[in-house]
């Protein structure tokens, strides 16, 4: 169920007294810290992966980086790189990250939310907090690390990518992307 070794399924439903449900958050949570350990790697190596959605309007380019060419052969990262590519066809993600998000864009997006709440009359004093949420769900909505995974939306795309990387003790990194449509 979560690809973990056997060992590690043994230790984690041990540790959580035999409860699934808490053993697989055991197991997810510890492929988030080794991730994070293995964050600081070199990726160099990896592929450029095409997709063309069936119809033939849709299509994307991925750059998906490994530490190895090894791993990057894999069909499991070669399976990443598809689900990902075909995740970017559906939603058309704008940036990699939030931190890709220049100024100028951030900047406008808040503006139009504060005017927007002014406009409905909304106290002063809660305006930031509503601000912040708001802009979450903007980073969510446009950031592919931070969006919702189309196949399971409980999960974002940088939580997939960390699973394969607990799964496969590489550290991995989408380089770059594009999608193209005929509208």
């Amino acid at each position: 169920m979560t690809g973990s070794g056997i060992m590690d399924c043994k230790t984690a439903l041990k540790k959580n007294d035999f409860d699934l449900d808490k053993a697989i958050d055991y197991l997810r949570e510890k492929g988030k810290a080794e991730a994070a350990k293995r964050s600081d790697r070199d990726a160099r190596e990896g592929i450029v992966y095409s997709y063309i959605h069936p119809g033939s309007k849709v299509g994307t380019l991925l750059e998906l980086n490994c530490e190895t060419d090894f791993v990057a052969r894999t069909d499991e990262f070669e399976e990443l790189a598809k689900e990902i590519s075909m995740h970017i066809a559906a939603l058309d993600p704008r940036w990699l990250s939030e931190e890709e998000v220049s100024r100028e864009d951030m900047d406008r997006e808040k503006d139009i939310i504060i005017n927007q709440l002014k406009e409905q009359g909304k106290p002063e004093n809660i305006i930031t907090k509503i601000v912040e949420g708001k802009m979450n769900k903007f980073y969510s909505q446009n950031c592919l690390l931070k969006q919702p995974y189309i196949r399971d939306d409980k999960k974002t795309i940088e939580e997939i990518v960390h699973e394969v990387i607990a799964k496969i003790g590489e550290n991995i990194q989408i380089g770059r992307f594009a999608r193209f449509s005929i509208s």
